[in-house]
């Protein structure tokens, strides 16, 4: 039950955590498009529109793993070895092996 509660804290942190991003990042970009923005703010939306990105990344990878799994065809790029048909999206992938 406690293990739970605290995934589902985790869970809930992470999608805070998200939205207060996402809603920095628009501000960041109102901000651009008003021409008020600082240095420090173009530096804090690059960053943002990064971790955006990524984030995006990711959920196409896990997305395209499942449609794998279930037998669609997608393109996958295949590791070396045995391991799982996986896609490589810059910066998107986790890594194959956790790390020892």
């Amino acid at each position: 039950m406690r293990d739970n509660l605290m995934k589902s804290k985790e869970k809930e942190l992470y999608c805070t955590v998200g939205k207060v991003a996402t809603e920095k990042l628009q501000s960041l970009r109102s901000k651009l498009r008003d021409d008020t923005a600082t240095a420090e703010d173009r530096q804090h939306l690059a960053m943002l529109e990064e971790i955006s990105a990524l984030a995006g990344n990711r959920i196409s990878v896990t997305e395209n793993e499942a449609s794998r799994k279930e037998g669609a065809r997608v393109w996958v790029e295949r590791t070396s070895g045995s391991h799982y048909p996986h896609i490589r999206l810059h910066g998107g992938a986790l890594e194959d092996d956790p790390v020892a």
